[in-house]
């Protein structure tokens, strides 16, 4: 089984990964520490390096790429990122979402500063990665009807939403 679990920046998707992960014994790869890792390692922030990849379409590409031959060259695994369902051919496909106010909340525990920096922030860079994802790949961050599971993380909390997907993913044989 390869399992696909995608949602926008604060929804919950890296927790809930982890979590289905650990329970299952497999790897679990994500998109989001790639790029926050190639951010940090030019010594920029998110903001910034999302700007930088909106004039330099290599960095999704190469993001995009590796995640596309990962999902088709492998399975037994859980590939994590706003893109990996787009990415994947035969996967079973999970959007997770909630409202924006929540999810800055979140990234401000997880990373500090004031909500009204995180939010800022976080509109600039979902606006600039809406964008990319758009003239790349044509794909509407939007649209989400490619997903097999959409589940809002303001009702369920991440074991609740673990336990759910946990039952999908048995019910799909799985990652045997």
């Amino acid at each position: 089984m390869l399992l696909t679990i995608s949602g926008l920046p604060g929804s919950g998707t890296t927790t809930v990964c982890k979590l289905l992960a650990e329970h299952y014994s497999v790897e679990m790869i994500s998109a989001g520490d790639v790029f926050r890792g190639l951010a940090k390692e030019r010594g920029m922030t998110l903001s910034e390096f999302g700007s930088l990849a909106e004039s330099d379409p290599s960095i999704d590409i190469e993001i995009d790429k590796r995640q596309s031959e990962i999902a088709n060259n492998s399975d037994g695994l859980i590939l994590e990122g706003r893109l990996a369902g787009h990415m994947a051919g035969n996967a079973l496909k999970v959007w997770i979402k909630a409202p924006m106010e929540v999810r800055v909340r979140r990234i401000v525990v997880r990373e500090g500063s004031s909500f009204d920096v995180r939010m800022q922030e976080t509109l600039e860079r979902e606006a600039s990665e809406a964008l990319r994802y758009k003239e790349i790949h044509s794909i509407d961050i939007n649209d989400l009807s490619i997903y097999d599971l959409v589940i809002d993380s303001t009702r369920w909390d991440q074991f609740a939403i673990t336990a759910i997907l946990k039952q999908a993913i048995d019910a799909c044989g799985g990652f045997e």
